[in-house]
C-alpha cells in the first residue's frame, strides 16, 4: 500500500455573506493558528466566489481556503434539509426546493453532497427551530454530518439547567461527548442496506455572541472550533501549493471516504489508520475488500485507548487501553471503527473512521 498524506480540514462555517462573523480572511487566519491544512466555508444558498486559494506566508504557514454551500429551501418553515455541498462547479440554490433534484445537480455539477445536521433539535430556551434532514428517502447523496459540533451544543443546552447552560458557554468541552447516537443509528442503518455512504464532521462555526441572562459571551471563537471536531483526509500526494489541484484532490479522497472525524481537542488524532489486508490486496477506509480466508482488519492509533469496531450498529470487536485493534472479518458489511478515550473524568468520543466494505456475493456496497 502506497504512503498516504494526512490533511487536516475543517469544513462547514460561515462568513458575512451568510450569517456568521468573520471574513474569509479572518477564517483562514483562525484556520492557521490551529494549525489545519484546508477548510471549507459553507454560507446559507450562496455559492461566493473569488476568495478560494492559499493564505498566509512562509513564516505564519499556509492553509488552502474553499467554498462550497450550504443550501436550504428559505420559503419552508422551518427550514429543514440542509445540504452541504463541496466543490460544485455552479451555483445550486435554484434546486433548494427538491432535495432530490438538489442531489443529482450537485453530481452533474462534480459536487459532493452531504446531508447537514441530520438530527438537529430545537432549542426553546432561545426560541430557535430544530433544523433536522427530514426527506430520508432521497438516494445519492455523497454522505451524513455526522458530528456537526454547534448542532450537538444544541443537544447539550436541552438536556441542561440554567446554571449548566452557563457553564456549558463557557467551557463546552466539559459537556462534548460525541455525535448524536440517531445519527450513528442511521448511519449504520444506511451501510447495513448496503449504500455507500461516507461520513464527515464539521464545526459549523458562526462566531456568534451566546447570551445567557446578563452575560455575553463568543461561546465558539472560529480558532476554538478549529481545534475541536475536524475532518482528516488521506490523499496520495502532499499539497502542492496548486489550490486547483489540490482542491481536486481532497474532493477526490471525501468521495471516496478515505477520512476519518477527529475530535482533536481530546488530543492529536493523527495518525489514526484503518485497513483491511487479504491474501492478495489491502485496502483502507473507504475501499472495499472480498471477503475470504485471512482478511484482517487493523485500526491504529498513537493513545492508549478504547477501541470500537462496529458492524451495521453492533460492536464485533473491543479492546481497552490498547493502541491497536486487529479483528479477522468471517461475515460481509460495512466495518467502522470508533476510539473513545477519558477526557476530564468521562469517556467520549475521539475518533470515527469511515467504513471499509467487506463484500460477497450477499452483501456490496454502491
Amino acid at each position: 500500500m502506497a504512503p498516504l498524506h494526512e490533511l487536516v480540514g475543517n469544513v462547514h462555517m460561515h462568513t458575512p455573506y451568510s450569517d456568521g462573523e468573520a471574513s474569509h480572511a479572518d477564517i483562514a487566519h483562525a484556520a492557521r493558528a490551529a494549525g489545519l491544512d484546508f477548510v471549507i466555508v459553507t454560507d446559507h444558498n450562496v455559492l461566493v466566489k473569488g476568495v478560494e486559494g492559499y493564505y498566509g506566508d512562509d513564516e505564519s504557514g499556509h492553509v488552502l481556503l474553499l467554498t462550497g454551500e450550504e443550501v436550504h429551501d428559505r420559503t419552508r418553515l422551518p427550514q429543514c434539509n440542509h445540504m452541504l455541498i463541496f466543490g460544485a462547479s455552479r451555483e445550486l440554490t435554484a434546486c433548494a426546493n427538491d432535495p432530490q433534484q438538489l442531489i443529482d445537480a450537485a453530481e452533474k455539477a462534480g459536487g459532493l453532497s452531504f446531508l447537514a445536521h441530520p438530527h438537529d433539535q430545537p432549542l426553546t430556551a432561545f426560541k430557535e427551530p430544530a433544523i433536522p434532514w427530514l426527506d430520508l428517502h432521497v438516494q445519492r447523496f455523497t454522505g451524513l454530518e455526522i458530528w456537526n459540533y454547534m448542532s450537538a451544543f444544541k443537544g447539550i443546552l436541552n438536556r441542561s439547567t440554567r446554571v449548566q447552560q452557563v457553564r456549558a458557554a463557557f467551557r463546552p468541552e466539559d459537556f462534548m461527548v460525541g455525535p448524536p447516537p440517531e445519527t450513528l443509528a442511521l448511519w449504520d442503518d444506511l451501510l447495513g442496506k448496503g449504500r455507500r455512504v461516507v461520513g464527515i464532521g464539521g464545526s459549523d462555526a458562526h462566531g456568534t455572541t451566546f447570551r445567557v441572562g446578563p452575560l455575553e459571551h463568543v461561546v465558539f471563537p472560529y480558532d476554538y472550533l478549529f481545534s475541536g471536531v475536524n475532518l482528516h483526509v488521506l490523499a496520495p500526494q502532499p499539497l502542492s501549493g496548486d489550490a486547483q489541484t489540490d482542491a481536486a484532490m481532497i474532493y477526490r479522497a471525501l468521495r471516496a471516504g478515505n477520512a476519518f472525524i477527529g475530535y482533536d481537542l481530546l488530543g492529536s488524532t493523527r495518525g489514526f489508520r484503518f485497513s483491511a489486508t487479504g491474501q492478495s490486496n489491502s485496502t483502507i477506509m473507504g475501499g472495499s475488500i472480498r471477503l475470504g480466508p485471512g482478511v484482517t482488519l487493523q485500526a491504529l492509533a498513537y493513545e492508549r485507548s478504547h477501541f470500537k469496531l462496529v458492524r451495521h450498529g453492533q460492536v464485533v470487536a473491543e479492546a481497552t487501553g490498547r493502541e491497536n485493534l486487529t479483528h479477522t472479518a468471517t461475515r460481509s458489511g460495512a466495518y467502522r471503527v470508533e476510539v473513545w478515550r477519558e477526557y476530564r473524568g468521562q469517556e467520549r468520543a475521539w475518533i470515527l473512521s469511515n467504513p471499509i466494505y467487506v463484500e460477497d456475493s450477499a452483501y456490496t456496497a454502491r
